[in-house]
């Protein structure tokens, strides 16, 4: 799986204003653009995912990356059949190509980058909803070959492997030929059975239960463990969680939720979020985890709300207002800052007091926001560049002309 990013590139209108906040400059374009990456990073150009490298470039094409970017599964027509293939970002192997009976294309990956989900055209689990269909053809794979086949009944995106690997997340999109909302449920791949998920409580979700959804599914966010899968819904008209269905009570008006989705456990768990959330732009909403996975934030550039959740009590614990701006938004948070991106300004955030402490200018609007995996360095993607800062001061430390820049995925770690 991978997280959701939009990388659209209007303008920012409004720019950001925090009290007390220092404005720097950063990333300004300089004459001689060809500093070398001191960190590989998995990024998407017009062609498809790409690694940085140094100087180098290695394009891998279309495909699907683990949340992490250390592996990325690619294929490419061969005649009638797919050709199936996966790389290590990191290093830059790759292994050797098996032939997939039929035209195939990747879905989703396993947390770990052992198994893949496969499906016969592009689909997504934070994007548009798919065609009307009463069935869904899904292939399982993995270096070796086909693992399994599977016809699923209905209309249905596969999102996530269970951690055992036993199970695939799917959302499951109603009614199934016109397609207008969609429930989370679970596919047995011992069976190929689909079923509802467990509550928090670890029980069955009774039939008639199951919450539906509509609106955006903006982006999925890992936790650093790799056992809960987070992702950020906006605009959700008449929803009501499956809490709320079990219990009786009617549902609260909420325009944004965080759907917790425990891999380990199966379970599921929505955290609403407080408003003004979900009423802006879907593309203005972004979220990151801290390091060590205690904290999820998210934040909404066009009302300038940030929220802190607890990922252990999954409840709100802090709203700050940080100033409205707008343009779609990235983050990145290290164990002290919380770094956003819209438009043509990055903002630093200090988590201690949710407060923003500096904000940097960019001579382009930003298309993605990464730390290095020391911390020490952070990247934003450009129009046809990456420039990395000191996150601390905001000096620029380089700057590298990447033609066709779509936006960047991860820090590209070795397997």
């Amino acid at each position: 799986m991978t997280a959701n990013t939009t990388f659209s590139r209007r303008t920012l209108l409004t720019a950001l204003a925090g009290a007390g906040a220092a404005t720097l400059v950063g990333c300004e374009p300089t004459p001689a653009a060809a500093d070398p990456l001191p960190d590989p990073l998995l990024v998407t150009l017009d062609g498809g995912l790409t690694v940085l490298r140094g100087t180098d470039r290695q394009r891998i094409g279309a495909g699907v990356a683990t949340a992490d970017g250390r592996l990325v599964w690619t294929a490419a027509a061969n005649g009638a059949d797919t050709d199936l293939w996966r790389v290590d970002a990191g290093r830059g192997d790759a292994s050797e190509r098996v032939r997939l009976p039929g035209r195939w294309v990747p879905q989703t990956a396993s947390t770990d980058g052992s198994r893949l989900a496969l499906t016969t055209e592009r689909l997504s689990a934070t994007g548009d909803r798919p065609a009307g269909r009463a069935e869904t053809p899904v292939l399982i794979a993995d270096a070796a070959g086909v693992r399994q086949r599977l016809r699923l009944p209905g209309n249905v995106v596969p999102e996530a492997f269970t951690h055992d690997l036993a199970g695939l997340f799917v959302l499951e999109w109603l009614p199934p030929a016109a397609p207008d909302r969609y429930r989370v449920r679970l596919v047995d791949l011992a069976t190929g059975v689909t079923g509802p998920l467990l509550t928090r409580a670890k029980t069955p979700v009774p039939e008639g239960a199951e919450e539906e959804m509509r609106g955006d599914g903006r982006q999925a966010v890992l936790a650093p463990n790799r056992a809960v899968l987070y992702t950020l819904y906006t605009h959700q008209p008449d929803h009501q969680h499956t809490r709320d269905r079990i219990s009786g009570r009617p549902g609260s008006d909420v325009h944004a939720f965080v759907h917790t989705l425990h891999l380990e456990q199966r379970w599921a768990y929505c955290v609403d979020l407080p408003h003004p959330f979900g009423e802006g732009p879907a593309d203005g909403h972004t979220m990151a985890i801290a390091p060590d996975g205690g904290r999820l934030y998210v934040a909404d550039v066009g009302s300038g709300a940030v929220a802190e959740i607890s990922t252990e009590e999954l409840t709100v614990r802090r709203v700050a207002t940080l100033g409205a701006g707008s343009g779609p938004a990235f983050a990145a948070a290290s164990a002290e800052r919380l770094f956003l991106g819209a438009g043509t300004v990055v903002r630093a955030v200090e988590l201690a007091g949710l407060a923003v402490t500096a904000e940097r200018a960019t001579a382009d609007p930003v298309t993605g926001v990464l730390l290095s995996p020391d911390d020490t360095r952070l990247y934003l993607g450009q129009r046809a560049a990456v420039c990395w800062q000191d996150p601390v001061t905001g000096a620029e430390l380089g700057r590298a002309a990447v033609p066709g820049l779509v936006g960047l995925h991860a820090p590209a770690r070795p397997a």
